[in-house]
């Protein structure tokens, strides 16, 4: 079945710890989740992405892992293209021949980094859909105007903004394509909780099927604490397609203070990409410093930090190569494929 690898030998305790293997920070609910692995063969997963700049560590690689985590336990798993979404949150200031192109950006990446994973457009599945407009008024007549504003945070906005009243449709519109696409699980970061929130709460005073919800961390930006990875801000983020001198220059740059180990985010692509596909890694130090010294667990690395045993400059050296190793083929793959870049060179919000 495309979608998903299972292995068949897998038990249920095997398959549940894949979907809460790191990064996934919640699962709503957990006896649900163990319901739906013990009664569905092949369960359906998504998550839904805005078409808008490069792909980057957070958006593809954290996003990726956790796919093939879905898919190794055995769900059928989709990356929905939001190219309605994207327009009416503004991406590419609207601009439909571009939020076209990008899609077409997203669906290689994907397609090459969790080999197997379904897409599916936004147009395409409203096309397809005859009752989405009817389901779309049913679910808006539930919630209020208010419940509605709170979750604009789920496209980075407030209610502080002067907004388009099509950008108040956003959250409705996401909440009905998870019935749209009939799905069983539904995954995002941390940042698109309320709606999904919301969702648990409706669906069922309708009639549809309540989906169980998973969200995994969001990467750190590398400027500092509070904030994510950020494709408008790019001295933030790590692109797919950055160099090794470019992975090596911003690390080096990154926000990594001593014996600091809370919302680091050089100990988070240790900890959520790193370990995520390795059993050790290793830190390359001055022999005068102890040498080159291997952790078996993201645990162990993170208490000698806090002691102060690595200092910052050789964590972000020895990171960087590591990450670099990770990258390597997804820019390799684009080198050929440079057309799907063109879209990004006039865009502004990388």
């Amino acid at each position: 079945m495309s979608g998903c690898k299972s292995d068949l030998r897998l038990d249920l305790e095997e398959r549940i710890n894949l979907v809460l293997k790191e990064p996934t920070q919640e699962v709503v609910t957990k006896s649900e989740l163990r319901h739906l692995l013990q009664t569905v063969e092949h369960p359906k997963h998504y998550i839904g992405l805005e078409i808008s700049g490069p792909l980057h560590l957070g958006s593809l690689v954290v996003v990726g892992y956790k796919i093939r985590d879905f898919m190794e336990a055995g769900l059928r798993c989709l990356v929905f293209l939001a190219d309605w979404h994207s327009y009416l949150n503004d991406k590419f200031g609207g601009d439909w021949g571009k939020i076209r192109a990008a899609a077409r950006y997203y669906d290689e990446a994907f397609r090459f980094f969790c080999p197997g994973v379904e897409t599916l457009l936004g147009t395409d599945l409203y096309k397809n859909t005859p009752d989405y407009w009817e389901n779309y008024v049913r679910f808006c007549k539930q919630i209020t105007l208010a419940r509605n504003i709170r979750c604009l945070t789920i496209m980075g906005r407030t209610q502080k903004e002067k907004l388009d009243f099509g950008q108040y449709l956003y959250p409705p519109m996401q909440a009905v394509d998870i019935k749209a696409m009939d799905l069983d699980l539904v995954h995002a970061g941390m940042d698109q909780r309320k709606v999904h929130m919301l969702v648990r709460e409706v669906f069922p005073k309708l009639g549809w099927k309540k989906p169980v919800a998973v969200h995994h961390t969001l990467l750190c930006s590398l400027s500092g604490p509070e904030t994510k990875m950020s494709k408008s801000k790019p001295w933030t983020a790590i692109f797919i397609h950055d160099s090794e001198e470019q992975i090596k220059e911003k690390l080096m740059k990154a926000w990594c203070p001593p014996k600091v180990a809370s919302q680091n985010p050089v100990l988070d692509i240790v900890r959520y990409i790193i370990f995520h596909e390795s059993d050790a890694f290793e830190v390359d130090r001055p022999a005068k410093y102890g040498g080159k010294v291997t952790f078996s667990s993201y645990s162990e690395l993170e208490a000698a930090y806090v002691k102060g045993e690595l200092h910052p400059a050789d964590l972000k050296l020895s990171v960087a190569a590591a990450l670099n190793k990770v990258i390597e083929p997804i820019r390799k793959y684009f080198e050929q494929k440079r057309e799907l870049l063109e879209v990004f060179k006039e865009d502004q919000s990388r």
